[in-house]
């Protein structure tokens, strides 16, 4: 699917937990934030994750099926 490794991570994370936010994804990986958003997004372009809650800060993400 041409997923890098913190997305990997992130996937991995969500299954266990059921969901993700920035700050988890963060912590997970030892990003940045701008690099944590830049993969969610790209998670979520390719129908992996969607965005549940609120959008901005506080919004998580869980997978899309």
């Amino acid at each position: 699917m041409g997923l890098n490794a913190r997305q990997i991570k992130a996937v991995i994370y969500v299954k266990e937990k059921g969901k993700i936010t920035n700050k988890e994804y963060r912590d997970v990986n030892n990003c940045h934030r701008n690099t944590a958003t830049q993969d969610l997004l790209e998670l979520v372009s390719k129908g992996i994750f969607k965005v549940s809650g609120k959008k901005g800060a506080g919004s998580s993400y869980e997978f899309a099926q």
